[in-house]
């Protein structure tokens, strides 16, 4: 993956902080709002209700879940070229992990597209009785919660080589690096939790999300150590020629 020369680091560091920050409504949104307020567990005539009467708010989930995943796209290349000089394989990696979970986030979203096709009754369901169209829309709304750990493995993933190159460069602060590896763990392990032991009741990564709010607030406020990230670029430069003999 080519890095293009980047003259103003600060500059791009903080475009990249910001998208990232940007990330944090829209997943509050379709992550938590949305499902803690319109879903309830074990009743999905209740559920149902809910959908139908904030129709808006739940198509609002949808398409912030859609705009996430193009804000991601956006983060993670702007991440790359403040990252990159760290170690550019740890980049393509990061960049590579990412990239694997947004097809799938954006699939996911067909799930709850779904509902509320069958919710508006179109004629196929004519012949369905209410307790049929209820255990349908039951189905894709956990299709749609399964997807999400899908996703969810990759939205770890990329956490583990970004806070390497964070502990690496020498101009972000080491311990965010950390963090952002431990919130690579918190992730996944939520994601084979909820395989492995569906009744599991906590969720590790609400303890272990630190390190992604640090980054971003940390970009946007701080920017980066301007002569740490030149050096390691000039670093990078030399290394490029020896590599490709």
């Amino acid at each position: 993956m080519a890095m293009q020369p980047i003259t103003d680091p600060n500059k791009t560091a903080r475009i990249a902080g910001f998208l990232y920050l940007l990330l944090i409504p829209l997943g509050i949104l379709g992550l938590l709002y949305i499902p803690n307020t319109l879903f309830v567990p074990g009743d999905i005539a209740t559920t149902i209700d809910n959908i139908q009467a904030n129709e808006f708010l739940f198509r609002a989930g949808i398409v912030g879940a859609i705009l996430a995943q193009l804000v991601n796209i956006a983060v993670v290349l702007y991440l790359y070229k403040v990252l990159a000089p760290a170690s550019k394989i740890a980049g393509q990696l990061m960049v590579i992990f990412l990239l694997l979970g947004v097809p799938i986030a954006f699939v996911n979203e067909l799930f709850h597209s779904a509902v509320l096709l069958i919710l508006n009754g179109p004629d196929f369901l004519s012949t369905f009785s209410t307790a049929q169209v209820q255990s349908i829309v039951a189905l894709f709304i956990d299709l749609h919660a399964h997807g999400i750990m899908v996703a969810q493995v990759f939205w770890g993933l990329w956490l583990l080589p970004m806070g390497y190159m964070v502990y690496k460069s020498g101009y972000l602060p080491r311990f965010i690096g950390i963090l952002l590896m431990i919130g690579c763990c918190g992730y996944l392990m939520d994601s084979f939790i909820f395989f492995f032991v569906p009744d599991f009741a906590i969720t590790v990564s609400e303890f272990t999300f630190l390190g992604e709010v640090l980054l971003p607030l940390w970009l946007v406020v701080k920017g980066v150590n301007v002569e740490g990230w030149k050096k390691q670029t000039q670093t990078v430069a030399k290394l490029e020629p020896l590599a490709a003999v």
